[in-house]
């Protein structure tokens, strides 16, 4: 008798097994509608796999944050008339110098305003005479430069429009290792164009790029006109700012550095108020403590940042700084190298009265002194 029913109920089981198997095949819909009335069905894989298909969330596409990040983004174009010698008015000599044309740039923007406000590259417009914006949609205005920050390679566009697709920017901080990113932006002026790629490394620095750099690290490929372009996460949201790549031929190898928003935000908050990035500065030139250094003034690990120059009347010689010193602590905090005490002081507001731990002469001295304005960034004759 046992036999008997243990024998009609793997039948069922079969029949049942068979059934499901049928409707995950040919109507997936109807195993999510039964699921919604509390029918018990077997959970496998590829039911999973189809639900979340029915439900519109493929999760092996990234269309819907491109759909949303991608009106954001939008070409830059800048014209800068060209330097003319004085050797080309000479009617002799002008045949051989030619009239010269105007240079032409290519980069990217992300709007990140509805009234008109466009985050990109300093390098892109730096030096340009002329600003044109081209929408995804291929509309195309004049724009003009409202500040720009050399240190961090940053600038602030506006044009003359409102009802602007502006992008969500993200949060720095939920940012991990590993995580996809998409980059948006029109490399070699092919038309706009979106590459995907991880998360490879956060908090680059010291690559000789920038004077502040935190920058992330990316494969996702960034080539020549993908500057100032977006890097989003998977929800469409802005995560960086493209900038620069590693290369030895000018294209891709898969190491490319975007801005953080988060750096991007402070700047771009200063520069559509004031222009200008204002940061605190000491006046000194910095070098780094190595273990020899270190032994030399009764230090038992390396650490702290060796005061190796002083602007005469800066901050740090009115506040008795001097070469030889080594910077143990701001305020209370200890110095690690010389990107992190460039970077606090940069964080602080001019005028502000701050202390320096400096070892000298074999002995802890404290100093005041009060943080100065960083001069602004000079430009590279061309």
């Amino acid at each position: 008798m046992l036999r008997r029913l243990w024998l009609v109920f793997a039948q069922w089981v079969t029949v049942a097994v068979a059934v499901v198997f049928a409707l995950q095949t040919l109507r997936p819909e109807w195993l999510a509608g039964l699921s919604g009335h509390g029918a018990v069905i077997l959970s496998t894989a590829s039911t999973q796999a189809a639900a979340a298909g029915s439900a519109g969330a493929r999760l092996d596409s990234y269309a819907e944050a491109v759909r949303k990040a991608q009106p954001s983004v939008v070409n830059i174009y800048t014209r800068k008339a060209a330097r003319r010698s004085p050797l080309s008015e000479d009617p002799f000599f002008g045949k051989f110098f030619g009239t010269p044309g105007p240079q032409q740039n290519l980069g990217s923007g992300v709007i990140v305003s509805a009234q008109g406000y466009i985050l990109t590259n300093n390098h892109v417009v730096d030096g340009a005479d002329e600003v044109e914006v081209a929408f995804a949609d291929g509309r195309q205005t004049a724009a003009k430069v409202v500040g720009a920050d050399p240190e961090t390679d940053l600038a602030v566009l506006k044009i003359e429009a409102s009802g602007l697709p502006a992008i969500t920017l993200g949060q720095t901080e939920e940012m991990h290792v590993g995580d996809v990113v998409l980059a948006i932006g029109n490399p070699f002026g092919v038309g706009q164009t979106v590459t995907m790629g991880i998360v490879s490394a956060l908090g680059r620095h010291d690559l000789g790029i920038n004077t502040f750099e935190n920058f992330i690290q990316t494969d996702a490929a960034i080539n020549p006109g993908n500057s100032g372009g977006a890097l989003v996460d998977t929800r469409g949201n802005l995560i960086g700012v493209n900038s620069a790549i590693y290369s030895r031929t000018g294209s891709s190898i898969g190491i490319g550095f975007a801005i953080p928003v988060s750096t991007a935000r402070q700047v771009m908050e200063q520069l559509i108020k004031d222009g200008v990035v204002t940061r605190g500065w000491l006046g000194v030139g910095m070098h780094e403590v190595t273990p020899e250094i270190a032994e030399s003034f009764g230090l038992k690990t390396p650490r702290g940042v060796l005061i190796s120059a002083i602007y005469q009347g800066g901050p740090a010689d009115r506040g008795g700084v001097k070469p030889g010193d080594i910077v143990l602590e701001l305020d209370a905090q200890p110095v690690s190298d010389e990107k992190s005490l460039l970077n606090r002081v940069a964080g602080l507001k001019p005028g502000t009265a701050g202390t320096l731990l400096v070892r000298r002469n074999g002995k802890d001295v404290a100093l005041k002194v009060t943080i100065g304005k960083r001069p602004p960034a000079t430009r590279q004759p061309e």
